[in-house]
């Protein structure tokens, strides 16, 4: 009989814990409305920073430093693993090597010393500029100026960071950084895009004297980092995409040698996406269908989040995208024009990144009222909030969630969920998922329980920081991270 009763206990404990989740955020609706109607803008951005957020499934590791973080740790030689950075601050007339040189385009040690002196004149240490050239350093890495956008982005921006992140211990020590910073705001789960395929020799990964690393050792690097105390410290939980640039000649061999990498480093690479401008005709998703089907018969299952949709033309790619095998598609800004495949991802339950900001900045919608974010929301269709290259914006997960509740009257109810679909339909380990998912909801819990009470005086102590994107679009003045 005992046993009997406390089977008839367990149940009745289990099935309450389930049933209470909905009630909690209706209950937890009226004072959320409450906050939005009445809270102050500064308020309201210290509510969304204070809340429980998930994670970031749309990520692109090296986008989503600051700049001050690049140069905090491009500086510091005991995070360089002992490398030394040069930067273009000067171009010489004619330039010796030809072609158009980009100003602050960084360098390391091993690439300046090789130079012809003419050439080394052009560059600075990294640690040596002057206030005024170490600012426009810093404004050459961010979209902080009218006029910024989809060029300086993708033709200039990535350019100059490329010998910063081909060192995998100076990026591997900005993840760190970055980390922190996601954790701060209640962040607990980043899925970022870290490992470049498809560019061949053009795109290897160095030591600071300039030897080739294999990615192997590139992983073993990534792997001793996140496994230290600061790193731990944060409470982020780490997994990687391995990115394949999608318009490169070589793509398809990209393909082959991504699925083999993340075969072999399955316990931190779980998946696999395709990124690069969608405007270039060579990257269109048809043209892989082949690879991706041969890999499918080589290897046990690899999951697939690939970028699709990030245009402002109507096309098919997103449609294209999922016949590749994806489950999840990055930006899908341009699906309203094909509502058959909206039906389909509806039914599927495929998950759509959604990237406000970036696709504000970088002109794909212009104004964020255009953002089919809401209608995607509310037709069924499982999406996330994401940051993207949250550094080149100059932007946070909490200027993502202060965007979507001021500008599409978000219930209580949405952004709960938006924060469990971040970790629901995350490619993290099955073990790990649940204990992410029993920690936001616990998290979700007690966030409520906390702002049911006297919540002015509870904003008022929140610890919050802000970003030039917030203080530029909101007008929010808070203190910036590390400031």
């Amino acid at each position: 009989m005992n046993s009997l009763r406390n089977l008839l206990f367990s149940f009745l404990l289990i099935a309450s814990l389930y049933l209470a989740a909905p009630g909690e955020a209706a209950d937890f609706e009226s004072r959320f409305q409450e906050i939005v109607q009445n809270a102050t803008n500064e308020q309201l951005y210290r509510f969304l920073y204070a809340l429980p957020k998930g994670g970031d499934l749309h990520n692109h590791q090296d986008g989503a430093n600051w700049p001050d973080w690049w140069y905090q740790v491009a500086t510091d030689p005991t995070k360089t693993h002992g490398d030394t950075f040069y930067t273009l601050t000067k171009i010489a007339s004619p330039n010796p090597s030809g072609g158009a040189p980009l100003f602050f385009t960084t360098i390391p040690r091993w690439h300046y010393e090789r130079l012809p002196d003419a050439e080394k004149a052009q560059y600075q240490a990294l640690s040596s500029l002057d206030a005024a050239t170490k600012a426009n350093w810093l404004a050459s890495l961010w979209l902080g100026q009218p006029g910024d956008g989809r060029e300086k982005f993708f033709e200039q921006i990535w350019p100059r960071l490329g010998g910063l992140v081909r060192n995998p211990y100076v990026s591997s020590e900005s993840l760190v950084e970055s980390m922190k910073h996601f954790g701060e705001e209640g962040v607990r789960y980043i899925e970022t895009q870290n490992l470049v395929f498809g560019l061949g020799s053009f795109f290897e990964y160095k030591d600071q004297d300039g030897n080739t690393l294999s990615l192997d050792q590139v992983a073993d690097i990534y792997r001793h980092r996140l496994q230290q105390s600061d790193a731990v410290a944060t409470g982020v939980t780490v997994r990687f995409q391995a990115v394949v640039i999608r318009f490169a000649p070589t793509a398809e061999d990209g393909v082959e040698a991504a699925y083999a990498f993340v075969n072999r480093h399955r316990d931190l690479w779980v998946g696999i996406n395709m990124a690069g401008r969608e405007d270039n005709e060579k990257g269109f998703p048809a043209r892989f269908l082949s690879v991706y089907r041969e890999m499918e018969g080589k290897y046990p299952p690899i999951s697939l989040s690939i970028h699709a949709g990030e245009s402002d033309e109507p096309n098919h790619h997103v449609r294209d995208t999922l016949y590749l095998g994806a489950k999840r598609i990055g930006h899908g800004v341009n699906l309203l024009s094909d509502p058959d495949t909206m039906l389909h991802m509806r039914e599927d339950k495929d998950l759509i990144e959604i990237n406000l900001i970036s696709n504000q900045l970088l002109g794909y919608v212009p104004k964020f009222a255009d953002h089919p974010f809401p209608r995607y929301l509310r037709f069924g269709i499982p999406v996330c909030l994401n940051t993207d290259d949250r550094g080149m914006w100059g932007s946070t997960m909490t200027d993502e969630y202060y965007v979507a509740v001021k500008n599409f009257n978000l219930s209580w109810e949405e952004i709960v969920q938006l924060g469990r679909n971040s970790l629901e339909y995350s490619f993290v380990q099955p073990d790990q998922k649940q204990r992410l998912l029993d920690a936001y909801n616990q998290a979700v819990k007690e966030f409520e329980q906390k702002y049911s009470g006297d919540w002015k005086a509870l904003l008022a102590a929140v610890n919050a920081t802000d970003s030039p994107y917030a203080e530029r679009e909101f007008g929010i003045k808070l203190p910036l991270p590390g400031k």
